[in-house]
């Protein structure tokens, strides 16, 4: 059976925590900030967890992250 190869855009945009959940990091933090309020430009610095129903497909994408 060969090695599965990483999706380098995936490695790229998501990491593991220790527990072995993973991180994204939010959309919507990169033009057109000017209408956005200051709290909410605060609030998608902060990186969050991927949600249980993208999981499955996220983690066969990085299988050795």
């Amino acid at each position: 059976m060969p090695k599965v190869k990483t999706n380098r855009g995936a490695a790229k945009r998501f990491k593991t925590t220790g527990t072995g959940k993973i991180v994204r990091s939010k959309a919507y933090s990169s033009h057109i900030l000017t209408k956005k309020s200051t709290k909410r430009k605060r609030n998608l610095r902060k990186s969050s967890l991927v949600d249980s129903t993208n999981l499955k497909q996220v983690s066969k994408l990085i299988p050795y992250l």
